[in-house]
């Protein structure tokens, strides 16, 4: 978010190039041109995409992740090949006078760049209307403004309702479940009765499934582990104090002790998020847990009572909410 600035000001330093006629004067010409279109297109895929999600408005086709995922490979080739391709005449550019000085320079003293054999400068400019100074200090400011109205999600406690262009910015109370939602339970679709004295978790592998009560589960081995809540959606939360059976003794009970994977599904009805592969290393870590309680209370119904996964260094997306089956592969 607060890149925003930075990147709309780029654009429009150059956008008259974006647009030359004609766009292609030769293969050498042709390739640069490519590598621009896909570094300016890049740009835009993974900052577009990206505010969308953090705004929870799943528009665009397909998962969120292997589009962000790709268009970011897409943006760093493209990225190296720019540099590699201007490193000279930026170097030579920045030698040519003192940043310091130009930003001292007053209005009345503000000159155009001289023009250059790639014609970046326009033909006729106008006389200027602000100083490079104050070009860069609104840039700055702008990122500045919005790094303020944003982060107040992540560091928490007061700074929270600063966040005034995060849907995450709302209050989540007090107490041991007062801590940040990314989606409440009335949000997916999940009632309070498919959560009750009838919800069973499922434990399967390659015998007979294990049908388990919440009370059967608090009888078991009950660990405990520190971690946080870190969401691609632009929000953390601190260090929180997880207890629960670990996935690991949950993989013995079903047969298959070095288990490779799990399915974790939960009781939200189905999409891109109500359910997710765990690798045999997260099973195995000893602070991966389908928790049952948090900092010494029973999870909240928007934090995934009865039970939900939590494992270490996993995206929030992947630590599933109101989970009813586990199903342990080799």
């Amino acid at each position: 978010m607060a890149l925003v600035p930075v990147l709309l000001a780029k654009l429009w330093s150059v956008i008259p190039r974006l647009f030359a006629w004609p766009p292609v004067r030769g293969v050498a010409h042709g390739l640069e041109r490519l590598s621009l279109l896909l570094l300016v297109g890049g740009a835009g895929l993974e900052f577009v995409t990206g505010i969308l999600n953090i705004q929870l408005l799943y528009v665009f086709p397909g998962s969120f992740y292997t589009l962000h995922f790709y268009g970011a490979w897409v943006f760093i080739a493209a990225f190296a090949v720019h540099v590699a391709l201007k490193l000279g005449r930026m170097t030579r550019a920045l030698r040519s006078r003192a940043p310091a000085a130009e930003l001292r320079t007053g209005l009345a003293a503000t000159r155009p760049e001289p023009p250059d054999p790639d014609h970046l400068v326009a033909a006729a400019p106008r006389p200027p209307t602000m100083t490079r100074r104050g070009a860069v200090g609104m840039v700055g400011a702008g990122s500045l403004l919005l790094l303020v109205v944003t982060a107040g999600q992540s560091i928490g406690g007061r700074l929270r309702a600063s966040a005034l262009l995060a849907p995450h910015g709302r209050d989540p109370g007090s107490g041991p479940d007062g801590f940040q939602i990314n989606k409440t339970a009335a949000a997916v679709g999940i009632t309070r009765a498919q959560l009750g004295p009838s919800w069973r978790l499922e434990v399967r592998s390659h015998g007979p499934s294990l049908i388990l009560t919440r009370a059967q589960l608090l009888a078991l081995p009950q660990h405990a582990a520190a971690l946080p809540i870190a969401c691609v959606e632009g929000w953390s939360t601190a260090d929180q104090h997880w207890s629960g059976p670990r996935l690991t003794d949950l993989a013995a009970l079903a047969g298959l002790p070095h288990s490779g994977s799990v399915l974790v599904e939960s009781v939200q009805p189905p999409g891109p998020y109500s359910s997710v592969v765990l690798r045999g290393n997260q099973i195995h870590d000893h602070r991966a847990l389908l928790a049952l309680r948090v900092n010494g209370a029973d999870l909240s119904i928007d934090h995934g009572f009865p039970a939900r996964v939590i494992v270490p260094a996993n995206p929030g997306v992947n630590n599933t909410k109101w989970v009813h089956r586990l199903t342990f592969r080799t």
